[in-house]
């Protein structure tokens, strides 16, 4: 299998590391460390040191309650980075919502447009949508995520019922219908929405239940990396973001991307990449050797 992106075919016969890259003074884990335009470059450069296979930028954090932030302000943050990034000689993904923005991000030559409305958004009903430029885009890649709500409601009020039958639902829907529009299936990629207006329970029965993705036949992705529900079963406090130690979700972080992987991700979202990409060897050669 591959995922088809604007400049690259990615090879997915082998797991492959996305790192973020948050130029946002909010994100839930690291907001604020890359928000410049500099560090942001440079982390963008460490990360594939790091060996990160594919680099995911965003300009606004859609951490539980987060509030929508202006077209304006999203690419004055984004634009410089994926002008740089571009230039690395990797996939690059961008992690909006926005129309306008995906549409500025991918003339600038990004590969991905990563959506957790799964481009469903609109400003209005005479707007266009995600779906609109991505259909115009001859061979941009994609990622459909499953979202409950929206940013400031779904903790909220989190999903009820069977979660994975009504995720497995929604994302089948989704690149249908995407795909009725001439998009090809190898462009799509789906992403359970781990975190994203779920329960602990329910983002842990995603997991373990998550190789029902896998017969869609479309490239699976899990964004596992600092969520809640880690600090949930291991003891960690959830009081307070800002007091939040990302050492102690580094190996929560590292042990689900794993189980992601074996469960048929065929991607991983992680910040910790040089610690996820030195346990995947370990996993890839008890294979090999098996």
């Amino acid at each position: 299998m591959h995922w088809q992106t604007s400049r690259f075919a990615i090879d997915l016969s082998a797991p492959r590391v996305m790192g973020i890259v948050n130029v946002t003074p909010d994100s839930f884990s690291d907001g604020g460390v890359h928000a410049s335009r500099d560090a942001a470059m440079a982390h963008c450069e460490n990360l594939l040191k790091d060996g990160a296979d594919i680099l995911d930028i965003g300009g606004e954090s859609t951490r539980p309650g987060a509030l929508e932030l202006p077209v304006e302000e999203e690419l004055e943050r984004v634009l410089p980075i994926v002008r740089h990034a571009v230039t690395l000689g990797v996939p690059v993904s961008v992690d909006t919502y926005k129309p306008q923005v995906m549409q500025a991000v991918l003339d600038l030559g990004a590969d991905i447009i990563n959506d957790v409305w799964a481009l469903q958004w609109r400003a209005d009903a005479s707007s266009p949508s995600g779906m609109d430029v991505v259909r115009q885009h001859p061979s941009c890649g994609v990622c459909l995520m499953h979202m409950h709500r929206n940013p400031q409601t779904m903790q909220v009020a989190p999903m009820e019922g069977d979660v994975i039958s009504q995720v497995l639902s929604f994302l089948e829907r989704s690149a249908q219908y995407l795909r009725a529009l001439g998009v090809d299936k190898a462009r799509i990629c789906i992403d359970p929405g781990i975190g994203f207006g779920k329960t602990v329970q329910q983002n842990f029965a995603l997991l373990g239940q998550q190789t029902a993705l896998v017969p869609l036949g479309y490239a699976v992705l899990a964004g596992w990396s600092r969520k809640s529900s880690l600090a949930a079963v291991t003891g960690r406090s959830l009081a307070s973001v800002a007091t939040l130690d990302i050492r102690d979700r580094l190996v929560p972080s590292v042990t689900a991307a794993l189980l992601a992987v074996q469960n048929g991700a065929h991607v991983v979202r992680v910040h910790d990449v040089k610690e996820t990409v030195q346990a995947l060897k370990v996993l890839s050669a008890m294979k090999q050797n098996s």
